[in-house]
């Protein structure tokens, strides 16, 4: 009986045992995304095999809550984007919560079509189906994979906030984000600095802060220079503050203060302070430039945190090797079923 059991978690204990692995190694690799995944639907199974025969009724529930999460997923993202329209513009970036929703929805509306139909048995209905199949099912194919896809993301980067970190650390790096017209912080930044002061006053030998950002064409100061204005008028002792006002990306944010921080004497143990939606992509940046670091989310504003996370979504998967595996993911998918449509194999 004991064996038996065993046998039944055996598969979940060694899933969760690599995810843990891959995160104790590198919480920046992309891989620690699939293993959650794997892990989570593992946990799952496991729990419905726990359940004995109570089981059918807890995957009915589980199964009622994923539906319920994708069918409400993509009208909220719809409504985001006209909250996201009002509050910041009418730029692209504000407008991709928009038009996520909108692809989502059409693939819902596109399955639901394909249900209706078999329900009615609508001989004209039917034949419309038949001959629109290959277009319903590339918007049904491509809705899924990329909502699994973001969700997956998603979920990951809120894990992250999740993790307890150390609170010894020798260096702070602040991200910049933007200024007001007069030179001073935005919110957002603000939010990252009052993070930073918070590990600051947490740490038991408190680190050096570096506040990270050049001057842009249309800023009165440097990020830099706006932060520790920031910091020392609440309380931040100068000698404390390690300004690096040369970059103008995240990846100079990085690469620039991790060359101030190797130049000074003693431990290097490093903190990167950013958005709550950014620290996965600041963490693949400090392993690219060698930097081992921890990251600490900042809070943002729910409003504006889905669409934040969407551009940190196609920012990561631009990058030359998950574009490949992305793409790879949903031709596997798209191939086969366009095929059934087409040839009715």
């Amino acid at each position: 009986m004991i064996a038996d059991e065993l046998i039944e978690i055996l598969p979940t204990l060694i899933l969760c045992g690599i995810f843990a692995w891959s995160m104790h190694k590198d919480r920046s690799r992309y891989r620690n995304i699939i293993l959650l995944d794997l892990a989570a639907v593992s946990l799952a199974g496991l729990l419905i095999a726990a359940a004995g025969q109570a089981g059918e009724a807890v995957m009915l529930v589980l199964a009622a809550v994923l539906f319920l999460l994708f069918l409400i997923f993509p009208f909220f993202l719809i409504y985001n984007g006209f909250v996201m329209m009002k509050r910041e513009g009418h730029g692209l970036a504000n407008l991709l919560s928009l038009l996520l929703g909108v692809l989502l929805l059409a693939g819902e509306l596109a399955g639901f079509l394909f249900l209706i139909g078999a329900y009615l048995q609508s001989e004209t209905l039917v034949r419309f189906l038949d001959s629109m199949s290959p277009v319903i099912i590339f918007i049904i194919v491509t809705a899924g994979y990329v909502s699994f896809v973001f969700l997956s993301f998603m979920f990951y980067c809120i894990f992250l906030q999740w993790i307890p970190h150390t609170r010894d650390f020798d260096y702070v790096i602040i991200h910049g984000a933007g200024l007001k017209p007069d030179g001073t912080v935005t919110k957002l930044l603000a939010d990252r600095c009052d993070k930073a002061i918070e590990v600051y006053r947490k740490d038991p030998t408190p680190p050096v802060l570096v506040p990270s950002g050049g001057q842009g064409a249309d800023e009165a100061v440097s990020e830099a220079q706006a932060m520790t204005a920031y910091l020392t008028s609440q309380g931040i002792p100068g000698e404390k503050i390690l300004q690096e006002d040369r970059s103008t990306t995240t990846l100079e944010n990085i690469r620039y203060s991790r060359d101030l921080i190797k130049a000074q004497p003693g431990r290097h143990k490093t903190a990167l302070v950013t958005s709550n939606y950014h620290v996965y992509r600041a963490m693949r940046y400090a392993r690219r430039v060698g930097l081992d670091a921890v990251g600490i989310g900042a809070h943002v504003a729910f409003y504006y945190w889905p669409s934040a996370l969407i551009r940190e979504c196609i920012a990561v998967h631009s990058e030359k090797k998950h574009l490949i595996i992305f793409l790879a993911g949903y031709l596997v998918l798209l191939v086969p079923a366009l095929l059934i449509s087409i040839f009715h194999l």
